[in-house]
């Protein structure tokens, strides 16, 4: 027998991505945010590679959100191609490689800033080549996309190091916010392919129909943003006002392609609202991008809006109903998941839209951000462990 079908006999765990990176990220992003909201208030010390400032928003975006989005395209691109996914040790050799790179930024003393650099920037490269050869040979040229879009993410990556040795914060800032643009583009593609089919599913009625120029509108603004960031992470100069329509006419295309979804007829379901409310922030967090380029709210508050509300929501429901689906499990929220769902959502609410509309209680919702995301993580923990490291219910591979 094969030696990773022996893995994958005796651990399950190793059978598909979703997985060990859905399990890893949730662990770490729990463990990184209670560091955090320590490190916050003064009472947990760290000292990593490129300093706490440098390490939050960069360990938040390559490491708890590229797990997750690494997990979830090597797992669908089974489904995209008919090939096998991956599994077995070379899937235990890429978590590896990403655990590898949190611990090298984390505890860097016994390295050198150019080996934490090289693990960590090996991981989306990899991944997007592994995720490039089966859509490739199946000629899936629709899926063709987000090997790009992991292409780009290792860019932004790259300039966050090259910040740290450069001593450059514009590049760093410039890194980020391509990062949290990329993502956002992620979550508009696949939000706009899943949510809708998701919700007809579960509500056995016709899926909303999709018309061209709002589609193209709706995802293109999002692609236009990403041009405009590269383009001043290069050393363009892009006009504040550019950056306000580009930003403001991609929220309203996305508000109006979510409301066609009629998200609120699923209000019972769990899996189901979570979804459309994270697409709202997704909206929220483009509308407070425009406003930020007039200077009405803060950059940093739309960048947590998009994150926090729109990243956090959506991963966290796409990993409780993905988990279920791909074990063969009934595709109901189990006890403890709606709340959450909502908590991470809340978070969402304290950390981007509380401080906008209230400015004196940022430290307050501060607090309460990184309280609802731990305690959201950790409920998902207690319920996914069990679902994501034994073999499927129904009793198929997988």
């Amino acid at each position: 027998m094969h030696e990773s079908s022996v893995l994958t006999r005796r651990m399950p765990l190793w059978r598909l991505a979703f997985r060990p990176f859905f399990l890893l990220a949730a662990a770490f992003g729990l463990v990184a945010m209670l560091v955090w909201g320590g490190v916050w208030n003064g009472k947990v010390w760290l000292a990593p590679y490129g300093g706490l400032m440098w390490w939050h928003p960069h360990e938040m975006l390559f490491g708890f959100a590229a797990a997750v989005v690494v997990g979830f395209l090597l797992t669908a691109v089974q489904n995209w191609t008919g090939r096998p996914g991956l599994s077995g040790w070379p899937l235990l050799g890429l978590a590896a490689l990403w655990l590898a790179a949190r611990l090298a930024i984390a505890f860097p003393q016994a390295l050198s800033p150019a080996w934490v650099a090289g693990i960590d920037l090996a991981f989306l490269p990899l991944a997007a080549v592994l995720l490039a050869r089966p859509v490739i040979h199946r000629r899936q040229w629709r899926n063709l996309v987000f090997v790009p879009v992991l292409a780009l993410l290792a860019v932004a990556n790259l300039a966050t190091h090259l910040a740290l040795f450069r001593g450059a914060p514009g590049l760093l800032h410039g890194g980020e916010s391509l990062a949290v643009l990329l993502i956002t583009l992620l979550m508009v593609i696949l939000g706009g392919r899943v949510i809708p089919f998701f919700t007809a599913r579960r509500l056995n009625r016709p899926q909303a129909s999709r018309p061209l120029v709002l589609e193209a509108t709706a995802i293109g603004g999002v692609v236009a943003l990403v041009g405009l960031q590269l383009a001043a992470l290069v050393g363009g100069d892009v006009p504040a006002g550019v950056w306000g329509v580009v930003a403001g006419v991609a929220a309203l295309a996305n508000l109006v392609r979510g409301l066609r979804w009629a998200g609120w007829q699923g209000w019972r379901e769990p899996l189901l609202w979570s979804l459309h409310l994270s697409y709202a922030f997704v909206c929220l967090g483009l509308t407070m991008w425009a406003l930020s380029a007039w200077n009405l709210v803060s950059l940093s508050l739309a960048v947590h809006a998009l994150t926090v509300g729109g990243m956090g929501g959506m991963m966290l429901a796409m990993m409780a109903r993905v988990a279920l689906g791909h074990t063969g499990r009934a595709l109901v929220a189990p006890r403890g998941i709606a709340t959450a769902l909502a908590l991470m959502l809340l978070a969402g609410v304290a950390r981007a839209l509380l401080p906008a509309i209230w400015p004196q209680t940022r430290p307050v919702a501060l607090d309460i951000a990184v309280l609802a995301w731990s305690l959201a993580l950790a409920l998902y923990l207690v319920r996914y462990v069990a679902v994501l490291g034994s073999r499927r219910a129904d009793g198929a591979p997988g």
